[in-house]
């Protein structure tokens, strides 16, 4: 069983920047892709940004060019850094560790809140 434990949310200015870690309590984690979703309420829980074991990255593009996704497998920990953020950026941000074939894990979650 992988526990996943984010932290950094918390409320910003717009134009500010947070970062998240997510750590995972299993080192098996680092053959598996991590990502960062966000639930804003009233929304679904979309997909923010992925890493693959082997670091390849991909970004939502409401982000690309704000956010960056890492990684430290000696850590099993992955991060999001968030620059430029934006009222719209305001949600419930969740680690996840995807298991093809089976239904992954995921973290319970840290606010993120953007407002003057």
């Amino acid at each position: 069983q992988v526990q996943l434990a984010e932290s950094g949310g918390g409320l910003v200015q717009p134009g500010g920047s947070l970062s998240l870690s997510c750590v995972a309590s299993g080192s098996i984690v680092r053959v598996y892709a991590m990502a960062w979703y966000r639930q804003a309420p009233g929304n679904r829980r979309d997909l923010v940004a992925a890493i693959s074991s082997s670091g390849n990255t991909n970004y939502a593009d409401s982000v690309k060019g704000r956010f960056t996704i890492s990684r430290d497998n000696a850590k099993n920990t992955v991060y999001l850094q968030m620059n430029s953020l934006k009222p719209e950026d305001t949600a419930v941000y969740y680690c996840r560790v995807p298991v093809p074939g089976a239904p992954g894990y995921w973290g319970q979650g840290t606010q993120v809140t953007v407002s003057s």
